[in-house]
């Protein structure tokens, strides 16, 4: 003979609004690591290989003290319904997409006071390489939002490029040993470079992902390329040691760069630029971060 214990119906199907006389309020609770299939529509001058990006979603609100748990299925749903709404009506982009998730998230979680959303996707860009041929280049993309109930609502649109630095301080001491003419760009040692760039800004502000990604590429050495021929792969490493750079030069010049193009945006748009080269004579890496708002950098020209 045994017994079996049951809660009322109430009580089974909401452990998660038990309440709590010793609990503590948790800052993110949520789901990560979601995959969706999600619709851009760019500009008409935008060129994309598919209008259908592979994203990474990570989605939290956050928890009052004095409930025990929150209900991650609602954090589903609300995914569910802006991705499928993205059928219908493709987002500009996976910032909005962001933002998006973030209002449905404060309807679904009526407790909550805070939602954020992070977002991922590789995206795919034709190109060239210096001699004119046509490449398909790979480069990260990521979206995220943050929205205070009855208040604020900010988004970020950021890049991640890989490109390519040359030392200039090794490239003087090998010239200086070979006794180098100081118009011959002598050899040097190379760094894969890794170079992220966001921008938070208020919902009504824009900017294209595919500018940042021009931005940054043209603050390396020199850009790189998934294939190149041999005439292609000279120019390349030519480019490259006629124009060397340390890993805080990138960061500099990406800096100047986004000052430049975005004279519209308000002094209040933040900035994160990081730089990281994957050192090829030391086993260690070189890294340089800037973190700063558009008007601090206006005001510091």
């Amino acid at each position: 003979m045994f017994c079996i214990f049951t809660y009322p119906m109430s009580n089974r199907c909401d452990v998660q609004n038990r309440k709590l006389d010793t609990g503590f309020r948790l800052t993110r609770v949520g789901v990560t690591g979601v995959k969706k299939p999600v619709r851009i529509k760019r500009d008409e001058k935008i060129s994309l290989i598919n209008d259908t990006l592979n994203c990474t979603i990570d989605v939290f609100v956050d928890l009052p003290a004095e409930q025990r748990g929150s209900h991650l299925s609602r954090n589903l749903e609300a995914l569910r319904e802006i991705v499928d709404e993205s059928v219908r009506n493709p987002v500009t982009g996976i910032e909005t997409l962001a933002a998006n998730i973030c209002r449905k998230l404060l309807i679904k979680h009526d407790y909550a006071d805070t939602a954020e959303v992070f977002a991922t996707a590789e995206y795919f860009r034709r190109s060239e390489t210096p001699n004119g041929r046509e490449t398909l280049e790979l480069y990260t993309l990521f979206g995220e939002a943050s929205a205070v109930r009855n208040g604020s609502l900010s988004k970020t649109i950021g890049v991640e490029v890989i490109g390519m630095t040359a030392c200039p301080c090794a490239q003087e001491t090998v010239g200086n040993v070979l006794n180098c003419k100081s118009d011959v760009a002598v050899m040097s040692h190379n760094q894969r470079n890794i170079c992220t760039v966001s921008m938070t800004m208020n919902e009504n502000e824009n900017v294209e992902a595919n500018e940042l990604i021009d931005i940054v590429e043209s603050s390396f050495s020199s850009p790189t390329y998934e294939i190149l021929k041999r005439d292609d792969e000279a120019a390349v490493v030519i480019n490259a040691h006629n124009n060397p750079k340390f890993v805080e030069d990138v960061v500099r010049d990406v800096l100047k760069r986004v000052v430049d193009r975005y004279t519209e945006l308000p002094d209040d748009v933040y900035l994160v630029v990081r730089s990281e080269s994957e050192e090829s004579i030391h086993k260690h890496n070189a890294f340089a971060e800037r973190q700063t708002t558009l008007g601090d950098l206006r005001e510091s020209r």
